[in-house]
């Protein structure tokens, strides 16, 4: 389910992995690539969501240090590592080639969120459509250009929709920080803090924002399916 609220265990769980360590994962499932994003002041990279409300800018990530003197901060991120082989930066650079030499779809990428420590939240299903390089001030960092994604794939005779069908603009971070605090992770109807995800009040199809927490709540899986059943 798009923006379900989920632990750092969760999110590795539903991955099927012990532990996420990176934050870019390429091809962590044959169909889809993972990457983990944040907003917060504090974030070690500078990721965004843009005005239009569908088009993430993900800054690439740094090379590992390699002795005491090596300061990440101080290189430009690399596109191979220091035994020649692809980083994630430079698998994720391979991909947008493909993809410009029509060589086959845009990869797809499944984007956590960061909202508060503890607290994640599935953004949902991109399509990885561009890079490019900008100079930050002291070195060179890749961002990748990564567009909310309207595909369905098949799989195992059942098609599964990447798309948010209900939800053509993303919820900025600094909204969710706040619906978090104010509901205080709890469903606002039931009380329930299991199986969260943000809501909007008055979906986005009849008119509701996404861009103020005004519209924005907390609802549990069980709330929310009635929820649509009165809106049908």
């Amino acid at each position: 389910m798009f923006d379900q609220i989920m632990s750092y265990l969760d999110m590795c769980q539903a991955e099927g992995s012990q532990q996420i360590q990176k934050g870019m994962n390429y091809a962590i499932n044959p169909q889809y690539s993972v990457i983990l994003m944040s907003q917060r002041s504090n974030a070690p990279y500078r990721d965004k969501i843009l005005k239009d409300g569908k088009t993430i800018e993900y800054e690439g990530h740094d090379e590992p240090r390699h002795g005491k003197n090596n300061n990440p901060k101080e290189l430009d991120q690399p596109k191979y590592t220091y035994k020649g082989g692809l980083t994630e930066n430079g698998k994720f650079i391979k991909a947008v080639a493909q993809y410009r030499n029509g060589q086959c779809e845009p990869r797809l990428v499944k984007v956590y969120e960061k909202i508060i420590r503890g607290v994640w939240s599935l953004k949902g299903f991109f399509d990885l459509i561009d890079y490019r390089i900008a100079n930050d001030g002291k070195r060179n960092v890749y961002i990748f250009i990564l567009s909310l994604t309207s595909r369905q794939l098949e799989t195992n005779n059942n098609v599964a929709n990447y798309a948010t069908s209900n939800q053509t603009r993303l919820i900025p971070s600094d909204v969710k920080k706040r619906v978090w605090e104010r509901d205080k992770g709890k469903c606002v109807i039931c009380g329930s803090a299991l199986n969260l995800h943000f809501d909007h009040d008055l979906p986005y199809s009849k008119g509701g924002s996404s861009l103020t927490e005004n519209n924005i709540r907390l609802l549990c899986a069980s709330c929310n399916l009635k929820k649509s059943d009165k809106i049908e």
